[in-house]
């Protein structure tokens, strides 16, 4: 068999960062179109990495029997000034290993379905605000709602005056980054300069310490009180033990809530402002979305999370514009022939999503927003992952889905909308993520909550 060479991009360094940066979609279209399905590139700060994205590939470097993958924290390291030093995602083997079987419990089983009530409930409350005739941003309302589950669903904060400060701070940071240009001060290490409180990265780092002082006073707060029976993921995280017997430093918990913050509130906000886009885009989606949902005798949440169409329309959106392009770089501990590529041992590995879920020959008519792909067919974990693979998965993942599909059938249930701009909405750099331009502009036309 003959070994190709694999191609590298054939354009200076800073030029694939600033592109990369601001028109992501368009570079990663360019460079599989001109080298093919796997490519060496150097938009990722100062690492030259492998993208890969056929599904072949991705099975061969993921197969846990194949052990060819290792998950180093120090490739995450782009992600330290925003999550912390003590944050799940930039550690390394064992202490990764440790924390990630830690955090895990109270995404899945009994204790994540317990919240289903809760993310109704809180839904409800945030869209009081819709009146008739009115005109909103979904995003926004979407940030609104996801901020309000991490408050008080993963934080265990109620309200009261650290739930008004929290809320309105961490809006305000994130909102720091939400713009291509704004975006790479995150993506960009060199422009990473504390030049006083008025600089870009002056306010980023001066509104991260007085979060994280919130954080802190919160949880010394709650270690005071006496074991109690609170169902909050931070009251869990903070009884659960290590195997020495030991418990999460209050460093440890407050970097852990900063990522599941990062992790959880805008990019499922992002999802289900998509969502709420294609399924008032195309009527056909919406009257079958709807029908399913009146279908229900009772709008349980567990039944609401079963129902097929509704999963559907939630993996398609994933899949045309899935929230984050790449998952995690990761890098070879040996050498591995990828089909007629010969990838060398120490090869920075960069999976691309993005590229996978646009594979023609895998969803037809890429482009199009189709949910019966997914009443159709069944695509395995290689064909499409929106939350990545490996030991780098989103551990969160089940929890996203469950809480997408309750946000989403709680507003078709009770208010009816349109798109309040007949125009296509294009897909633009916010932060790490990928969101619709503009938010997605929508007019209520009429409130039926009961």
């Amino acid at each position: 068999m003959t070994i190709k060479q694999i191609p590298k991009v054939k354009i200076p360094k800073f030029i694939q960062q600033i592109e990369s940066t601001l028109k992501p979609l368009e570079f990663l279209e360019r460079c599989a179109k001109n080298y093919g399905e796997l490519f060496f590139t150097n938009s990722f700060g100062n690492l030259e990495t492998l993208v890969v994205s056929h599904p072949q590939d991705l099975q061969e470097i993921f197969n846990p029997t194949n052990k060819i993958l290792d998950a180093p924290g120090a490739a995450n390291e782009i992600f330290k000034p925003q999550l912390g030093e003590n944050s799940l995602i930039v550690q390394d083997g064992e202490r990764h290993q440790k924390q990630r079987k830690l955090i895990m419990p109270p995404f899945h089983g009994e204790k994540m379905l317990s919240y289903g009530q809760q993310i109704c409930e809180i839904t409800q409350q945030v869209t009081q605000q819709l009146k008739p005739g009115e005109s909103f941003i979904a995003r926004h309302l979407c940030e609104d709602i996801t901020m309000t589950i991490i408050l008080k669903v993963v934080f265990g904060i109620e309200g009261g005056l650290r739930f008004e400060n929290l809320k309105n701070l961490m809006s305000t940071w994130l909102g720091l980054t939400s713009s291509p240009i704004s975006a790479s001060v995150l993506l960009l290490p060199f422009l990473q300069k504390d030049l006083g409180a008025r600089s870009p990265w002056g306010k980023f780092l001066r509104l991260r310490q007085q979060i994280d002082e919130q954080l802190i006073a919160e949880i010394r707060a709650r270690r005071q009180q006496a074991r109690s029976s609170r169902s909050d993921i931070l009251s869990v995280l903070m009884q659960a033990e290590y195997d020495n017997g030991e418990t999460m430093s209050d460093a440890e918990l407050r970097d852990n809530l900063l990522t599941l913050l990062n992790a959880g509130h805008e990019t499922t906000a992002t999802a289900i402002a998509w969502a709420l886009y294609w399924i008032h885009q195309q009527p056909e989606v919406y009257e079958k979305i709807l029908h399913e949902l009146h279908g229900l005798n009772t709008p349980d949440p567990l039944k609401i999370a079963q129902l097929p169409y509704l999963t559907a329309v939630c993996q398609e959106t994933l899949r045309i514009y899935p929230v984050v392009l790449f998952t995690f770089p990761r890098i070879t501990l040996r050498s591995v022939n990828l089909r007629e590529y010969q990838v060398a041992s120490g090869t920075y590995v960069t999976p691309c999503i993005y590229l996978t879920h646009r594979r023609e020959d895998l969803y037809p008519q890429p482009d199009r927003f189709q949910p019966e792909r997914f009443i159709d067919r069944k695509y395995s974990s290689y064909e499409f992952w929106p939350f990545g693979g490996g030991s780098r998965q989103c551990l969160g993942q089940v929890f996203a889905l469950f809480e997408m599909k309750l946000i989403l059938a709680t507003i078709l249930l009770n208010y009816q909308l349109e798109l309040a701009e007949n125009t296509l909405v294009a897909p633009a750099r916010r932060g790490f993520l990928m969101a619709p331009k503009g938010g997605v502009k929508m007019s209520v036309l009429a409130d039926t909550t009961i």
